[in-house]
């Protein structure tokens, strides 16, 4: 069978698909997308993937009426360069967000030129707004701000909230102030309102209402005018350090990394219900996952990969898979698919669906929507796995073909410290393998049992396609100029009083 025979057949079979739902009506009008984005949220973390005490009734009913991902990847296991391939469809090492993550001074954020889900859908007039933990810079006035991206409106902290001084932080229970590793000599978190600080430092115990009742008005404002939306909520929950409002502090079985899961989880609820009294619900897609592994160097306090290896900051398991759950009533099917997929066919898929042009570049996504609609196939054959500092001379770290995982090269991280497993923390030195380690992710997904290649022709015969898979892949990578590699300016840290002094402590307004 011809290689041109077979696209023909699913290029047939996607029409077919997308001509179904126009007459049964589900697709009359565009589509509405809500894209929930967890920080540092293992594949162990939620009921519906195992974990015994976790308090998450609406995700938990998100899974149960939805389509729940088993296979489901970022692109990093650190938070910047995640979010980059999420909303652009492309590895970071082509848009330049790396090595590691952009800081509250840096030079660098996502190139304005950059083409983001929410830039797709604005021709097609949808109202567009971001709420949360951005992380993909600020930069001279704001420059790399949602609003300069694609987005109409943003409320939410423009990066991480360990990223200043813990004392405007309060943790568990309300009274106690935070402990832990937080940033010194910078200024206080703000909390941003499109391009403008609203207050600084944030007031973290009532965010996350902030964030629900703006993000309430915005879907009921743009039900109202009958006006299609995207809605994307990368949360800062459950990134350490944890903290939760009256309304979670003190309310689930698991301390405080669960009251931080609750608190995310009863703001999906406020939005679900939105949607159902606004009429628009069986006309939403709404997608849950995760930015990168659990932070287990904080130990019970950092999340939980499940049976999957390591954490934060590695290419294993632990690290880059990721909870997963499609939410559509009416038109994605109750169920669980094994098929390969990652935060890189978001965009691909929504574009897809909203009947929008995909973006002139090179992408790295596919289209989902087989897999959605008809629990059918994924057109994912492979996944790439980079380190957090990639670079041309080492190229992949891993690569997944089908049901099988290579390890070229092997390191820890300092983020998944605290283990009993000595691959995991900073001190597992960088290890080069030829062959590469190769694992069988059905029967293993722990990675404990390489399979021995110099024994096994099946194996040998794997290795020859994994090597082909990753010789064309880098071929057609060309990295782009990092932009964390600009290094940071202190005078670019965001300050509601820009000419105060002494900074950055005098950087405060509410």
């Amino acid at each position: 069978m011809s290689d041109m025979f077979v696209i023909t057949v699913r290029l047939c079979a996607g029409v077919l698909s997308t001509l179904l739902l126009l007459l049964s009506g589900s697709l009359a009008s565009p589509p509405n997308f809500v894209l929930l984005f967890a920080d540092d949220l293992g594949f162990g973390d939620l009921g519906s993937f195992g974990h015994p005490t976790s308090a998450t009734p609406n995700l938990d009913r998100l899974a149960a009426a939805g389509l729940r991902f088993t296979d489901f990847y970022c692109t990093s296991a650190v938070c910047s360069p995640s979010r980059a391939s999420l909303l652009t469809g492309r590895y970071q090492t082509r848009s330049g967000i790396y090595p590691g993550v952009l800081y509250p001074g840096s030079r660098g954020g996502l190139p304005l030129n950059e083409t983001t889900i929410a830039e797709v859908l604005k021709p097609l007039g949808y109202a567009t707004a971001a709420i949360g933990k951005w992380h993909l810079g600020f930069g001279a006035n704001g420059t790399f701000l949602p609003t300069n991206q694609g987005f109409d409106h943003y409320l939410g902290i423009p990066y991480s909230h360990d990223m200043g001084p813990c004392k405007n932080l309060t943790c568990f229970p309300p009274d106690v102030k935070c402990y832990g590793w937080c940033d010194v000599g910078t200024v206080f978190v703000p909390l941003m309102h499109d391009d403008a600080i609203e207050q600084q430092p944030v007031d973290f115990l009532n965010l996350e209402r902030s964030y629900s009742d703006f993000a309430v008005n915005f879907i009921t404002t743009s039900a109202n005018k009958k006006q299609p939306f995207f809605l994307y909520y990368p949360a800062h929950h459950t990134h350490y350090p944890q903290f939760a409002g009256p309304d979670a502090a003190g309310k689930s079985l698991r301390g405080p990394f669960g009251d931080s899961l609750l608190e995310l989880d009863n703001t999906i609820g406020n939005l679900l219900e939105t949607l159902e009294k606004t009429g628009v619900i069986n006309n939403t897609l709404v997608f849950f996952t995760a930015d990168n592994g659990p932070e287990l160097m904080r130990m019970s306090r950092g999340g939980n990969s499940g049976l999957l290896k390591c954490g934060k900051g590695t290419t294993y398991e632990g690290g880059m898979r990721e909870p997963a759950v499609a939410f559509w009533q009416g038109t994605i099917k109750p169920g669980v698919t094994h098929e390969l997929a990652s935060t890189l066919d978001i965009l691909p898929t929504i574009t897809k669906l909203a009947g929008a042009k995909l973006p002139p570049v090179m992408l790295d996504g596919v289209d989902l929507t087989e897999v959605l609609i008809n629990n059918g196939k994924s057109e994912r054959e492979s996944m790439m796995f980079y380190p957090t500092d990639p670079s041309e001379q080492y190229g992949l770290f891993a690569l997944r073909l089908g049901k099988y995982k290579a390890h070229f090269y092997t390191r820890g991280a300092a983020h998944s410290a605290t283990t009993p497993d000595h691959d995991c923390p900073g001190s597992a030195r960088l290890k080069a393998f030829d062959p590469p380690l190769i694992f069988d992710l059905e029967a293993d997904p722990s990675e404990n049992y390489p399979l021995n290649v110099t024994e096994s022709p099946e194996v040998q015969a794997v290795l020859e396609q994994i090597k082909k898979a990753k010789q064309q892949f880098e071929s057609s990578m060309v990295f782009g100029a990092s932009q964390i590699g600009k290094g940071s300016d202190p005078n670019l840290e965001p300050c509601c009083s820009p000419q105060c002094s002494p900074k950055p402590s005098c950087c405060r307004c509410s």
